[in-house]
């Protein structure tokens, strides 16, 4: 058994007050993922056991429950059974059940006096209709999630507790610090947004596909994550197979894993990353639950509007491991300049908005920069001058910059202007790609007025630059978004 750290034994204090003094049943503990959650239901479990009462533990997938079960047996928790179909250890007599949500659905609800619920932000209609029935009003409902921020979960649990927030956890050294790298910067604006609200997967797939842009995720690793235990969370499954060749033709033994890869397959790839025969798992997303292997890097390859999904995917790098001093996040899709820190991520309430009903969504403090030093690629904290990783510091620029001969205002507030010194490089890359492909002469003139909307009147027309990610994306965008109009012309 572990020994309880302050916060968890404040978190079963502060679910108890609830529970006696509030007479609130329908609870939710906001805990950043490797802050214990586990550790915490045990302490809940033995109290609960202590008075005789029989407890039911809800995880959010099927191929969780081994590992729940072998986390409680950790802390002493042997009276356990399993509701699960041919599960060796399924025996509904036992005080203690652990069963997934999708198994209660089918089998129903065993009968129990307090019943937790993992991954309670993942909202399913069954346990929504369980909780809300007459009959299990009496019985308290413990949900546990780093992110209770899904739409209406306000409307179904009643309180929400957060013992500590995600930079106490660092603080107080339970939790390991991070640096942030953004080495590519993926054009966005032809992605439209899907059903959930995120961005649509097969138009993300095709601007994420991108060669020039897999090829700078393994290029930025061997520079910046080399050596680390490293997860990279990609689109799609062509897209995490392709980055996973990508990496093994550079030389690094890399794994893949999706929601359909058996749990003995699983396994073995875990041991493989402890034990140094490989350096990287690519996966698409089912890697953002229940994993508590040693990670010390984190690639984003996956562009999002979810917080939600933004704080899991960084939350598997932040747990405190020996020999790895801190967790290098290398951004790739842009999620931290558009959300920013996860750190900073933090609500105080729940949902209540319905469906069709637009969440309220508490405004953004100054969101992290990128250091605008060649080759640094650090994200630096909002209103930080001096890089904290390379040490420069930008000079103070004028509101006022010449462009096409006129002076131009740069208005506070506003989107600030691409520079002139970045309006050369981007024509000098297009000029490469042109000569390069053997496009037109005018061809470099028309992307840069597409670009910036106006023409390089004051610039260097015949400079010549090896073309970066960015401007390689671009113009991939832009060709597939020239090629979609032409067939919907014809």
């Amino acid at each position: 058994m572990k020994q309880p750290r302050p916060h968890q034994i404040r978190s079963v204090e502060m679910i108890r007050e609830t529970i006696a003094r509030e007479k609130i049943k329908r609870i939710m503990l906001m805990l950043s993922t490797g802050a214990g959650k586990t550790v915490i239901a045990a302490m809940i479990i033995r109290m609960a056991r202590a008075k005789g009462n029989r407890v039911l533990f809800v995880v959010d997938a099927i191929s969780l429950i081994n590992q729940t079960v072998e986390a409680f047996y950790e802390e002493g928790i042997t009276e356990i059974g399993v509701i699960q179909a041919d599960h060796p250890m399924t025996d509904w007599s036992r005080p203690v059940q652990v069963a997934s949500v999708q198994t209660l659905q089918n089998r129903g609800m065993p009968n129990v006096d307090l019943v937790i619920i993992d991954e309670a932000h993942c909202q399913y209609e069954y346990m929504t209709k369980v909780m809300a029935d007459p009959a299990w009003e009496s019985t308290p409902f413990i949900g546990l999630s780093a992110t209770p921020w899904a739409k209406g979960l306000g409307n179904v649990y009643k309180k929400l507790i957060q013992p500590i927030t995600m930079q106490g956890l660092m603080d107080g050294g339970f939790l390991c610090p991070f640096r942030v790298f953004a080495a590519a910067h993926p054009d966005l604006s032809s992605v439209k947004n899907g059903a959930d609200g995120d961005y649509a997967k097969g138009q993300l797939s095709e601007v994420m596909n991108d060669g020039a842009l897999v090829a700078d995720i393994v290029d930025t690793w061997k520079r910046k994550g080399a050596g680390r235990p490293t997860l990279c969370f990609c689109v799609d499954r062509a897209h995490a197979k392709q980055v996973q060749m990508r990496f093994e033709s550079a030389g690094v033994p890399a794994g893949y894993i999706d929601k359909d890869t058996p749990d003995i397959e699983r396994r073995a790839i875990r041991r493989q990353l402890d034990a140094g025969e490989i350096k990287v798992v690519c996966n698409i997303g089912c890697l953002t639950k229940g994993v508590d292997w040693a990670i010390g890097c984190v690639i984003l390859a996956r562009p999002t509007r979810s917080e939600m999904l933004y704080v899991q995917m960084v939350g598997r790098g932040l747990r405190v491991n020996e020999g790895i001093p801190d967790c290098i996040i290398l951004d790739h899709a842009d999620n931290t300049l558009r959300m920013g820190f996860v750190t900073d991520l933090n609500r105080t309430e729940m949902s209540t908005a319905v469906k069709g009903e637009r969440a309220k969504v508490e405004k953004k403090e100054a969101l992290p920069k990128e250091c605008s030093s060649p080759n640094c690629n650090y994200i630096k904290p909002p209103k930080t001058r001096e890089c904290p990783a390379c040490g420069f510091a930008p000079e103070a620029r004028s509101d006022i910059e010449e462009e096409d001969g006129e002076l131009v205002e740069v208005k506070r507030g506003a989107k600030q202007k691409a520079t002139m010194d970045t309006k050369q490089q981007w024509l000098a890359e297009l000029n490469w790609i042109a000569q390069e492909r053997g496009y037109k002469p005018g061809w470099p003139q028309r992307q840069y007025h597409n670009k910036f909307g106006v023409w390089p009147n004051q610039l260097n027309r015949a400079a010549l630059s090896q073309p970066s990610p960015e401007v390689l994306s671009y113009v991939r965008s832009q060709a597939i978004r020239f090629a979609k109009g032409k067939g919907r012309a014809a």
